[in-house]
């Protein structure tokens, strides 16, 4: 995984479970805007998510933190 991936997930789901709690979820789209600006960044993270890691849609941004950190 790229630094710049790791970095944008640790710095959304921290901003996420400060805002929400720890039981909020997250999607790998929770990651960029709504534009498709970086989809070479959007294609790693889908296939970390997907892929790799066979995540749900919906996961808990505590364990998506815990599985770049």
């Amino acid at each position: 995984m790229s630094p710049i991936l790791r970095n944008k997930i640790i710095e959304v789901c921290d901003k996420k479970i400060k805002d929400k709690g720890l039981n909020v979820g997250v999607s790998f789209y929770a990651f960029f805007e709504n534009k498709n600006t970086q989809p070479e960044l959007l294609m790693e993270a889908a296939t970390w998510w997907i892929k790799e890691h066979k995540l749900d849609h919906f996961e808990k941004a505590v364990k998506v933190k815990a599985l770049v950190a």
